[in-house]
């Protein structure tokens, strides 16, 4: 009678779970508004973005990664070019210096400096600028494999990357 009793409990549970992803799911955004005063040209420039922003949204964040950078990312997505020194050096030293610069280097990837993110790993590049849905480090941070300790990227931060990369990756 136990075992019947929490194969019952069990399957509640789940369908309670499925319940809740599912009023999750239909309660989230599917689309960013568009801006009419964007020129064609941005429109053709970032054919992946949304492609990224739809796996960007889809990802959890939890109540205390809520973005604080959302008018840098929409600037970026804007048009306005996305600084290396002012946008992207500042997450990499406050979210990926730890594992990847100073005495620690995981895999051979450092990311304190311009020229060591172009250098890449041990297993070659992590960025091929113009491409973000090409580069290794967008698809380990949108996943949420990166960083491994600490907490995650938030969304816009890592939409500041994506727009970094399918810029050209500029040392600006």
């Amino acid at each position: 009678m136990t075992s019947l009793h929490a194969r019952i409990v069990i399957t509640l549970l789940m369908i309670g779970l499925l319940s809740a992803c599912g009023i999750q799911a239909t309660n989230m955004p599917t689309s960013q508004p568009s801006d009419p005063a964007a020129p064609p040209t941005q429109a053709v420039a970032n054919t992946s973005a949304p492609t990224d922003t739809a796996i960007l949204k889809s990802s959890p964040v939890l109540p205390n990664e809520v973005p604080t950078d959302i008018p840098a990312t929409q600037a970026a997505s804007q048009g306005t070019t996305v600084s290396f020194t002012n946008d992207i050096l500042p997450i990499f030293n406050s979210r990926c210096a730890n594992c990847h610069g100073g005495n620690r280097t995981e895999e051979g990837l450092v990311l304190l400096t311009y020229a060591d993110v172009l250098k890449g790993s041990d297993n070659g590049p992590v960025i091929i600028a113009g491409n973000a849905d090409a580069s290794f480090l967008v698809d380990q941070l949108v996943n949420q494999e990166m960083p491994k300790r600490g907490p995650k990227l938030t969304p816009p931060q890592i939409q500041l990357i994506i727009d970094w990369i399918n810029q050209g990756a500029l040392d600006n």
